[in-house]
């Protein structure tokens, strides 16, 4: 396999330099030819030869190509089209970052959902049999050719067991581990690649954002991860669901491998096709509602939640339930980060913007402090339509996109998993919006923030806290003398310098420093007077000739010391 280094000063390598040579010839035709040139990616591989002429009449044709957002949209849904499933993949995490991208462009990149090309069912045999070391024959009484579902990891069918259950099947592509390694190994190199030449586009923080998209990808890819994903929502949620609301389908974990995945088919209308829901179910306005409260508590209390609730994921079952599939993006908050999350909901409702500033700094990621009165005040105009509104009248997503806008204006990056809590709740939002409901998330949080509130300062979590603070601070006592005594050693060893330079204070410093010389020098002579006077408390001293000697030195050094510090003091 040939590798391409990808540059002076970088380590990382390209494998494929075929699979590099097709994407440089994909974008440039589709008029990406100036980035091409201007950021030298096509100055990477000897010998390439690139298409004299781009392709200007789709761009042309394109009825909604009439901005730059627009236009620049229209050649990478083109380009990613082309290019396959990892770029499909990519397409569509980037139509999720509201926060990054303009508008115009993220309403063509989500034309990217529905755009993935489907496998051959021969090809599907083969990977289903490979993975169950048997015929379909042994395992399904009957299964459709034809996919009820395309994504660009794996492709879902409905069968039915030889038992009589009826099941979903999910595929794994062939190879699709191997094509998204190579090409994000690709993707990641042109974007440093363009990040190199524009500090426009390595301020949006793109990098950041595939970096952490492949490694949740990597999970996606073991189908065994998204059935115990399943089944542990499928726990927590029984825990709460005391009406039965929710439906999580059953995992057949004795035919599940990393590339198959076989579970219960749920028989339902997914709410993106539902138009009128009284006609379908009168109580599921308030179904969802308690669904939302089930979700909050999922993230908030158990620190494990679905990150894809979008309305496609959520399904009314015929009998009347509400069933949630689709495991492969999950989020998870620690204790720490769940208490995060709490403050900056609280702050948000009690409208603390200095709380909110600090709170999100505590979690975010940034290469330069930021100025935090100006982000404050950043923060408070953002939030300013807000103001004054009830916690119903509130619109989350709205609200929730300014403040990622305003930090992101300010360099301000959040990881990925406070990403993914903030869309979840976007999206969820939406669902509601998407069949006419209603679901005052923002109360439904307001109500679960006072619950976390005081499980956060029980008896029991704080004596908890209590213990691994001691604990941290026993390992700490222990730790930190032997790491300075380490510390010290190979800085006598290496003859190391501590060299501490302050730039633009010398003078500062320096007046500082006189006034403690002189202090210091006052003190000494302070002490050798009252020295002197002490000592002739035994003596007569009516007369100066019955004073020792020795006061008299005393005096002298004191009077010495006083000049001395005197004329020190007054140098410049």
């Amino acid at each position: 396999m040939d590798i391409v280094k990808t540059g002076i000063g970088l380590t990382k390598t390209i494998r494929n330099v075929g699979r590099f040579r097709e994407i440089l010839n994909v974008f440039w035709r589709n008029g990406f030819d100036e980035f091409i040139i201007k950021t030298n990616l096509h100055t990477k591989i000897p010998g390439i030869v690139l298409p004299k002429k781009r392709i200007l009449a789709a761009l042309e044709e394109d009825p909604e190509s009439k901005t730059f957002w627009h236009s620049l949209g229209f050649r990478l849904r083109k380009s990613f089209e082309e290019l396959g499933p990892s770029f499909i993949k990519v397409g569509q995490l980037l139509s999720t970052r509201e926060d990054i991208l303009d508008p115009a462009l993220i309403e063509e990149l989500r034309k990217l959902q529905d755009k993935v090309a489907p496998i051959s069912f021969d090809v599907a045999r083969a990977q289903l049999e490979s993975s169950l070391g048997k015929k379909l024959e042994e395992v399904f009484a009957s299964i459709d050719e034809d996919p009820i579902g395309v994504a660009s990891i794996g492709v879902v069918y409905k069968a039915k067991l030889i038992s009589g259950e009826d099941v979903v099947v999910k595929v794994k592509r062939p190879k699709i581990a191997s094509h998204i390694k190579t090409d994000f190994e690709i993707i990641a190199f042109m974007i440093a690649q363009a990040e190199k030449v524009s500090t426009d586009i390595k301020y949006l923080g793109i990098s950041r954002a595939i970096e952490d998209f492949f490694k949740s990808i990597q999970l996606e890819l073991n189908f065994l991860l998204e059935a115990q994903n399943c089944e542990t929502l499928k726990a927590n949620i029984e825990k709460i669901d005391e009406e039965g609301i929710f439906k999580i389908p059953n995992i057949h974990n004795e035919l599940s491998t990393p590339d198959v995945l076989i579970m219960e088919f749920l028989d339902g209308k997914p709410f993106t096709s539902i138009r009128n829901i009284k006609e379908e179910d009168p109580e599921l306005e308030d179904k969802l509602g308690k669904c939302v409260k089930m979700f909050t508590h999922t993230m908030l209390v158990d620190g494990f939640f679905h990150a894809d609730l979008h309305g496609g994921n959520f399904f009314l079952l015929k009998d009347k339930r509400i069933g949630l599939i689709d495991f492969g993006l999950m989020g998870s908050l620690s204790r720490k980060n769940r208490t995060n999350l709490v403050a900056i909901l609280f702050a948000l409702v009690t409208n603390n913007y200095e709380n909110l500033v600090y709170e999100f700094l505590d979690v975010a990621d940034y290469d330069v402090i930021p100025d935090h009165e100006v982000l404050q005040r950043d923060i408070r105009d953002a939030l300013a339509p807000y103001l004054g509104l009830s916690v119903q009248q509130i619109d989350i997503t709205s609200m929730t996109h300014s403040i990622v806008l305003t930090l992101s204006k300010h360099q301000i990056y959040l990881p990925r998993e406070w990403f993914v809590i903030f869309r979840a709740l976007m999206t969820l939002d939406g669902v509601g919006k998407s069949i006419n409901i209603d679901l005052n998330i923002f109360e439904i949080l307001d109500d679960q923030i006072k619950d976390v509130m005081k499980d956060l300062v029980s008896k029991e979590t704080l004596m908890e806290e209590a213990m691994w603070i001691g604990r941290d601070a026993v390992n700490s006592a222990r730790i930190i003398p032997r790491h300075l005594r380490w510390l010290l050693k190979e800085f006598a060893r290496k003859k190391y310098v501590l060299d501490i330079k302050l730039n633009g204070i010398q003078k500062e410093i320096k007046q500082v420093s006189n006034g403690l010389y002189f202090l210091g020098m006052m003190v000494f002579a302070a002490t050798l007077v009252f020295s002197g006077v002490f000592l002739l408390k035994d003596f007569d001293y009516q007369r100066l000739s019955n004073i020792p000697v020795i006061v008299y030195i005393l005096w002298a050094i004191a009077g010495a010391t006083i000049v001395q510090a005197s004329v020190f003091f007054r140098q410049k």
